[in-house]
């Protein structure tokens, strides 16, 4: 999924590991959210997999609730086929205080980094981001993906009367994917301790320079339990990462 070239562009990877998923009780009460299973293995399996599939060598997992249910699972990375490092917050750090501290573990900053949420499992091919992200010379790049109405729509015309129905369609929006591209100089702009989306990412956004990617590629995140029965549904798909 990534050519040689851009195999040396980037190939560290930092995951956001540390959500307590109090909507997916009582999965959670034991475990992180990114350890919760689908199909007899954790959500971060797949993450990892299709990591290693892209070439990367090596991910930092940043980690605090529970964070013993995922080094005692994952070690070093010998099963998964990459070299893992933990990056364990003594106190809650928020999402982008998590970033920040990861970070201190980078062999390089001087290429970009992959961010991502380690409650998504996703076959986004990963040359296209990155020479998209070069070719902007943005120094964050937004994964983002097309909004789903969780509900069905009906659509009425002027005169008031139900004239179509249409099941869970696509909205003319997008959203935040939680993948995101980084290059190495912004790690010191991320807060200590908070939301990078609260803090950084709106400076950004109002200064142009957050550049965003839409991908309508594969994507899944598990938030709920719903979610989650959803994704086993994706049964061939989760297959090629197992």
């Amino acid at each position: 999924m990534v050519d040689n070239q851009m195999k040396t562009y980037c190939n560290q990877a930092i995951i956001l590991a540390g959500g307590r998923g109090e909507r997916l009780r009582p999965l959670t009460y034991d475990r992180p959210k990114p350890m919760v299973e689908v199909l007899g293995r954790p959500i971060l399996y797949y993450s990892l997999r299709w990591l290693r599939e892209c070439g990367f060598k090596r991910a930092i997992i940043a980690c605090s609730y529970k964070h013993e249910v995922i080094s005692q699972y994952f070690g070093r990375g010998e099963d998964v086929g990459i070299d893992i490092a933990y990056a364990i917050e003594k106190e809650a750090l928020g999402r982008g205080g998590g970033i920040k501290l990861a970070s201190q573990q980078l062999d390089d900053r001087n290429s970009p980094v992959l961010v991502i949420n380690g409650d998504l499992i996703t076959r986004l091919a990963l040359s296209d981001l990155f020479a998209n992200h070069k070719a902007s010379q943005a120094k964050v790049t937004i994964v983002t993906v097309p909004l789903h109405s969780p509900y069905g729509i009906v659509e009425i015309d002027a005169n008031d009367l139900a004239v179509r129905f249409r099941e869970k369609p696509t909205l003319p929006y997008w959203i935040n994917a939680g993948i995101y591209l980084i290059d190495g100089s912004m790690f010191s702009a991320f807060p200590d301790k908070g939301d990078h989306e609260e803090i950084l990412f709106p400076s950004l956004a109002a200064n142009k320079q957050l550049h965003a990617y839409k991908f309508e590629g594969f994507w899944r995140t598990v938030d709920t339990i719903k979610d989650l029965e959803e994704l086993k549904q994706d049964e061939p798909v989760l297959a090629q990462l197992a």
